[in-house]
């Protein structure tokens, strides 16, 4: 089968792990995901039907905007992907109107256009929810249009939702199965990565994840996998859970060079 990319750049996007974890997916009907982010499991596995939440209200919300009227929003959004914007005065200036704006609709064309524009596809937001990502300098932004029109088609099977984990597990549906893949343990002090929704997301987070997949799953019968780096703190963490090993291709850093293998986990919590 064909991958598909997401068409967001993403830190932490599950494009390079997808067989991986959909191998690890038990069947079922629904696919529930309380961390989306770009989505690239959604794109490369195979339920009836989706439930995609993500804390990142304008994540949700470009991509509730692209499954409403997905001609509109590529037409509109290719608009911005002109020479003459790929500069750092343009970008500021839209970055300004869009961290000004109320519009969603709005809103939803110029998260698109800073996550191909902005530096390294990050997504940040400083205390106060303004989006603050410096300009990025490529050369010539790439414009997503088969990777959109394929999300916006495959997203007519899907529920989009921006609450809290908690919430979410609150109310799984019949047949489910869910993956999390959740802000990672960081492997140092220095590589905390958790900015790109206020709040962040701390060890207590951790724990209470992998409490509510215990329930889920030990309770209510409803698999949960999630994926972490493989260290200390999260093997104790996910104790209770099934645990796989995978090497993993780090690409966050801009550096080529420090691009390193590191571990990663894949816990699954499974009825017995």
């Amino acid at each position: 089968m064909k991958k598909t990319r997401a068409f967001l750049k993403w830190a932490g996007g599950k494009y390079s792990l997808v067989e991986e974890i959909t191998k690890r997916l038990p069947e079922a009907d629904t696919l529930v995901e309380p961390f989306m982010g770009a989505g690239s499991v959604f794109l490369n596995s195979d339920f009836k039907h989706y439930v995609l939440n993500d804390i990142n209200a304008d994540l949700i919300n470009l991509y509730e905007e692209l499954k409403r009227s997905p001609d509109e929003f590529i037409l509109d959004a290719r608009k911005l992907f002109v020479e003459l914007n790929n500069d750092a005065d343009a970008y500021y200036a839209y970055r300004k109107q869009f961290n000004e704006s109320q519009d969603i609709y709005e809103r939803a064309i110029l998260f698109l256009y800073m996550n191909r524009h902005g530096y390294n596809g990050l997504c940040r937001y400083n205390l106060k929810g303004i989006f603050n990502v410096p300009f990025g300098k490529y050369k010539k932004p790439y414009f997503p249009e088969a990777e959109l029109n394929f999300f916006a088609e495959k997203s007519q099977k899907a529920t989009f939702t921006c609450k809290s984990y908690t919430d979410v597990f609150a109310n799984l549906p019949k047949n489910s199965v869910v993956y999390c893949d959740p802000p990672y343990v960081p492997l140092s002090k220095t590589a905390s990565f958790t900015s790109y929704a206020k709040g962040g997301f701390n060890f207590d987070d951790q724990a209470q994840l992998a409490n509510l997949a215990e329930r889920s799953a030990f309770d209510k019968g409803i698999a949960v996998l999630v994926s972490n780096h493989d260290t200390i703190i999260t093997r104790k963490i996910y104790e209770q859970a099934t645990l796989d090993t995978i090497q993993v291709k780090r690409t966050i850093s801009p550096k080529g060079g420090s691009r390193n293998k590191v571990d990663e986990i894949m816990a699954l919590y499974k009825a017995k």
